[in-house]
């Protein structure tokens, strides 16, 4: 297995608790090993869940509808999920909103042609959601074999694996769910298991399940809050932890048996970013009931280091070299040093952003609610803006880059009527 295979296993997401329930501590051995390339980007945030690409990938920091476009393809439907990227194959979700159908999509990734398409749930849409959401605002996990993704459906989070050729092999319902602002946590892949988190005002809970048989292995209830973060696996202070921020809570777990290592108050009640880590301290960000950035030590004493009122509610931070990148929900790049939290630099960019930064080396690629990505430099001692790309009028998922090539999920009005769009961008 290559080097970046087995450090990939590393990675995931869960949370916090009031009662555990370990159905089984072992790890399966049905499972079989999570198997991707260094090329690919198999689920939320990439290879390390961080949002942290490949640096030594050759990509184009200009591109239009005409310019860099490798190929596009349409996107039947709505939804916010962002392109997994695994072999030759690109997965993605969808939902059409009038026929209330929830579905994975598969391209090939070397011409965007249309592969197969499964239907995951019929009816059962929610009708509560916040106007920004979507009904398919998770990103597909793949480990190598099997696909897994997860949907409010029915009032209820239900999780479903799928083989690379679309077809079911089990589908399990995580938790019941009380609607506040939608749902949009994906799932995340450790070693055996796969792990789904559904917050809720509900109640809720965090799973992990065996990859293979869809069996629990272990399951923590949540509070009744609404929160819409997703589950990281962090290695800080030492040791791999599952860090879930949320419900006012930071919270770390032992992500292979679920023990709780430690848990302490520092987030707000309603979180959506991902954590990430230096090392040595976890940083949560949220938007309510406050607006808060704020570094814990990952060591369990609960000591907050440092903490401002910045709102980066939305979109995910970056953690590279001892320095935090952030792009906040309204329009504004800044970097912080993440040891002390004292303030490098901050640039306005323009519009809200819902999607996450990806940083290449030390390039960082942003894409705005209205399609327009942005390139920039980004050091500690300055920022300097390489390009500013229009690609369509809306956009709310993150990039994926992998590969040496970008995909951007964007949506323009076609003849009067809303039209997604995939799009693969790279030098030609």
């Amino acid at each position: 297995m290559p080097r970046l295979a087995l450090l990939v296993l590393v990675l995931l997401s869960l949370a916090f608790s009031q009662t555990v329930i370990v159905v089984g501590a072992a790890p399966s051995t049905k499972a079989g090993p999570v198997k991707f390339a260094a090329t690919d980007w198999p689920w939320w945030r990439g290879p390390h869940w961080d949002g942290l690409a490949a640096a030594d990938q050759v990509l184009p920091v200009k591109w239009s509808d005409t310019e860099n476009v490798l190929w596009k393809a349409p996107v039947n439907g709505r939804g916010h999920g962002s392109p997994t990227v695994v072999g030759d194959q690109v997965f993605l979700v969808t939902a059409d909103e009038e026929a209330e159908r929830q579905s994975v999509l598969c391209f090939d990734r070397l011409t965007g042609k249309s592969l197969w398409k499964y239907d995951v749930h019929q009816g059962g849409f929610s009708k509560k959601d916040n106007k920004k959401s979507s009904h398919a605002s998770a990103t597909v996990a793949c480990d190598g074999e099997r696909l897994f993704v997860n949907f409010l459906n029915r009032e209820a989070i239900y999780a479903t694996a799928l083989d690379r050729n679309g077809n079911l092999i089990w589908q399990k319902k995580i938790s019941d769910f009380v609607t506040h602002q939608g749902f949009g946590a994906s799932p995340l892949i450790y070693r055996s298991l796969v792990i789904f988190a559904a917050d809720n005002k509900g109640g809720g809970a965090i799973a992990a399940l065996d990859r293979a048989t869809g069996e629990t292995v272990w399951r923590h209830d949540r509070p009744k809050l609404p929160n819409y973060t997703s589950p990281i696996i962090v290695k800080a202070a030492g040791k791999e932890q599952l860090v879930f921020t949320g419900c006012d809570l930071i919270s770390s777990f032992d992500p292979l048996t679920g023990t709780k290592l430690w848990e302490a108050p520092g987030a707000t009640t309603e979180c959506v970013t991902s954590t990430v880590t230096d090392g040595r301290i976890v940083v949560t960000s949220g938007g309510y009931p406050k607006n808060h950035v704020s570094a814990m030590l990952a060591d369990g004493s609960g000591k907050v280091v440092w903490e401002n009122p910045v709102r980066v509610y939305v979109p995910s931070m970056i953690a590279h070299a001892g320095y935090l990148y952030a792009v906040i929900d309204d329009g504004v790049a800044m970097c912080w040093k993440s040891d002390t939290g004292k303030e490098m630099w901050k640039v306005r960019l323009g519009g809200k952003f819902s999607a996450s930064p990806v940083m290449v080396g030390d390039r960082i690629f942003a894409v705005n609610e209205d399609g327009r990505g942005f390139v920039f430099q980004a050091t500690p001692e300055k920022f300097e803006l390489l390009a500013e790309n229009p690609l369509g009028e809306e956009a709310f998922a993150t990039p994926t880059i992998c590969g040496g090539r970008i995909y951007l999920r964007v949506a323009a009005t076609v003849d009067g009527k809303r039209q997604e769009m995939l799009y693969c961008v790279g030098n030609r």
